[in-house]
């Protein structure tokens, strides 16, 4: 099959390319916030998995060839959250960590069995509403204290849980 979508890997091209290099990827950690910008809300989506588990996780997917990284937090975030999510991210966008997500587990705290990934993250305020779509179930809004709380960090894999409490401390709402 032919993709005619500039960009895009055909999935045995995929495949061939993270077995030999690192793929770059944005995470977005959606937040509500209050009129003084402080964070009151952390949006988590619920997904099922290749195998078939549930987990929560955070907004995220590869940067495509030749697109801007604001573009691609842009596409990921109408992706997971649908279009009238109204996120703000600025117009030079500065992410809060850097990720590297190894298909060996113990490297650093982020796993992804199919592949080295450098993801860059970013906290995006969110202020329209939020109907997930693609391979997302739901989005639930947590408080700061649930989102970090062990009942939510268990739900979260490949490190995702890790990122999720940095996030909170980059915003000093992580108690």
């Amino acid at each position: 099959m032919t993709e005619t979508t500039p960009g895009w890997l055909s999935p045995d091209e995929l495949e061939s390319t993270r077995a030999r290099m690192p793929i770059l990827y944005v995470d977005a950690v959606p937040v509500r916030v209050d009129d003084t910008g402080v964070v009151t809300h952390v949006g988590l989506l619920l997904r099922i998995g290749s195998d078939g588990t549930v987990s929560r996780a955070l907004v995220s997917g590869r940067v495509l060839h030749h697109e801007r990284v604001r573009d691609a937090l842009m596409r990921h975030l109408e992706k997971d959250l649908g279009p009238t999510a109204l996120p703000r991210v600025p117009a030079s966008p500065q992410p809060f960590t850097i990720a590297e997500y190894f298909p060996t587990q113990g490297v650093t705290p982020y796993h992804d069995p199919r592949q080295h990934a450098v993801s860059l993250a970013y906290v995006v305020p969110v202020a329209g509403d939020c109907r997930p779509r693609q391979d997302a179930l739901d989005l639930v809004w947590f408080t700061p204290e649930e989102a970090s709380s062990p009942i939510a960090q268990q739900e979260m894999t490949g490190g995702q849980g890790v990122l999720l409490k940095q996030a909170l401390a980059h915003v000093g709402r992580l108690s």
